[in-house]
């Protein structure tokens, strides 16, 4: 009962900071937010399924997939952001 609970908090927490990195999306429109609200919404994702799915654990491969594609679209979004050549705003 208290890993459930736990891991809807989380994904709460996950959500929410997706929606205020879309929210900084909309008024700068730099691809960074974007990138940003797209990992954590999928950790959300990823919280909710690990509560929903009976016997699961974050060990298994499904789990894992998403979260590396979740940290792989921060390490871009941090890669792309430090590019040189490319104009802040685009």
């Amino acid at each position: 009962m208290t890993k459930l609970l736990l891991l809807g908090a989380l994904a709460m927490g996950s959500f929410i900071i997706s929606l205020i990195f879309i929210r900084f999306w909309k008024t700068t429109r730099d691809r960074f937010f974007l990138f940003f609200a797209a990992a954590f919404f999928i950790e959300a994702v990823r919280r909710v399924m690990l509560g929903v799915i009976p016997y699961s654990t974050e060990q298994e491969p499904l789990f894992f997939l998403l979260q590396a594609v979740a940290f792989g679209a921060i390490v871009y979004a941090i890669i792309d952001k430090n590019r040189a050549g490319r104009s802040p705003n685009l």
